[in-house]
């Protein structure tokens, strides 16, 4: 019997399991052993059973499109990914590194600004965002932490290097999938878990309530902590379910939370009022509080930058962290690791072009169809264009975009980003992947064990996002 990994090819990109088409490499050893007797059958059944899976614990996400919101089962592939727990631990200190400047950035933005004054980064980068609140001028948070949970995007280039693609640090999404996708491992291939020293990702919704409760004002021994959600609708609305449930809080909505005279926050209950003292908002800014931000919004609290600004409620991640998100100032972070923490950058940046200064713009306009350009402020891989999957209209279309608006762009390489073996139709083949761990600052850091692989489940696609027709896979950090 002809094996479905017999004919695996790797040509002309790193393969995060094999080395050549026969030869794993070490973190995948144990897995492709077990795996190679498979034929395509026992591939396709596997997949079947944890797409079966996936349907009885009613995984599902939410996809936006013309004609209404369009709930589906989350996309799964069932081929994991593996990397070496030797390399992760560099990777890991690496994210601690980068969300640790990134606060001291967003606290100096808000404060001193002694990063513009040492010439580090021009502060029109920081005045021009779109999401700098000048409403939390002055404000200083416990712990230094306004950006308490990110999500980074890492790639993996020809070079065999991880390089941070971009930050998350609204509302970064997708944690409940990584827990949920080994929750279906377990289910499909129990076996493999007993052999095989996997670390472990399930400790992340304790990690994420402990950072939480150490937010809380000083003298509050047993902090009341809620999920702010926007409501059923929103896109992400299972996994703040799922949160919420895991760590076992409330799952609140704007009209459950009221503020009183006394700039305290209080939740609805079936009790009476409680008062709230953390709120784990996933809710961007613009709508957490209609008195200072949008007065048409109907999802956040009335009042509630005022609880925040008098210390009486800690909120997670903190208004105008987005500041930070943007992808203009995303290109100044190994800077931000020099001024603030006088350390190279453990992890490196993906090279990018500034489309607002003249000779990245001429560059840019010059090598359209060689790049990806992104606006600096979108997410879900909406708004961006791949220059060689690209037509001449979207081209040209995006060359008047940055001459209309070079701020709102920055531009990269197309990279080669790593594949990973996957079920498909016609046998077992690579796609391209990413992976977005989660780092959570409080009293302590956090890094998950790996995190949310994403998969470009068309051939040769490089878009990994779910939104955009991407899939997902378990990521396993093998220890020797």
């Amino acid at each position: 019997m002809e094996t479905a990994l017999l004919n695996y090819s790797v040509k002309g990109v790193y393969d995060e399991a094999m080395q050549t088409g026969t030869a794993p490499r070490w973190a995948a050893k144990q897995l492709y052993d077990y795996l190679q007797p498979f034929s395509l059958k026992d591939f396709a059944d596997l997949q079947k059973n944890s797409d079966n899976t996936i349907a009885q614990m009613g995984i599902s996400f939410t996809v936006y499109s013309d004609k209404g919101n369009i709930d589906r089962l989350w996309p799964f592939d069932v081929f994991p990914r593996t990397i070496a727990e030797t390399e992760w631990q560099t990777i890991s200190k690496g994210l601690v590194q980068r969300l640790k400047a990134l606060n001291l950035f967003i606290e100096d933005v808000y404060n001193e600004q002694a990063i513009f004054k040492a010439g580090i980064i021009p502060l029109d980068v920081v005045l021009s965002s779109k999401d700098y609140r000048p409403e939390c001028k002055g404000m200083k948070l416990k712990h230094g932490s306004w950006a308490c949970i990110c999500g980074s995007d890492l790639v993996r280039g020809d070079d065999g290097k991880m390089y941070v693609l971009e930050d998350n640090l609204r509302v970064p999404s997708g944690v409940s999938y990584m827990l949920e996708n080994r929750a279906v491992m377990k289910q499909v291939m129990p076996e493999v878990f007993n052999d095989i020293n996997i670390m472990p990702v399930d400790q992340y919704p304790t990690n994420l309530l402990a950072m939480l409760c150490s937010l809380a004002a000083d003298g509050v021994t047993q902090p009341e902590v809620v999920v702010l959600t926007p409501g059923v609708y929103n896109s992400a609305y299972y996994e703040h379910a799922y949160l919420a449930h895991e760590m076992g809080t409330e799952l609140v909505e704007g009209s459950d939370l009221v503020v009183l005279d006394d700039d305290c926050v209080y939740m609805r209950h079936i009790d009476g009022l409680k008062k709230v003292d953390v709120i784990y908002r996933r809710i961007d800014d613009a709508f957490i509080d209609p008195e200072v931000f949008n007065s048409d919004s109907t999802l956040g609290v009335n009042g509630l930058m005022r609880v925040w600004r008098a210390g009486n409620v800690a909120i997670a991640n903190a208004p105008g962290c987005g500041v930070a998100d943007d992808k203009v100032v995303y290109s100044f972070v190994p800077d931000m690791i020099r001024f603030y923490l006088n350390q190279e950058p453990l992890v490196e940046n993906v090279p990018s072009y500034l489309c607002s200064v003249e000779v990245d713009r001429d560059y840019v306009l010059a090598h359209l169809a060689e790049l990806v350009v992104k606006p600096a402020n979108e997410s879900g891989g909406y708004g961006l264009m791949i220059g060689p999957c690209a037509c001449a209209e979207e081209i040209e279309a995006f060359r008047q975009l940055i001459i209309e608006n070079p701020r709102n762009y920055i531009a990269q390489p197309t990279l080669n980003l790593s594949t990973v073996p996957t079920v498909c139709e016609q046998g077992v083949e690579p796609r391209h992947v990413d992976l977005r761990p989660f780092i959570l600052q409080g009293k302590h850091s956090y890094v998950t064990a790996g995190g949310l692989t994403r998969v470009a489940l068309r051939k040769g696609s490089l878009v990994v996002n779910s939104s955009q027709g991407g899939g997902s896979k378990d990521t396993w950090i093998v220890r020797e």
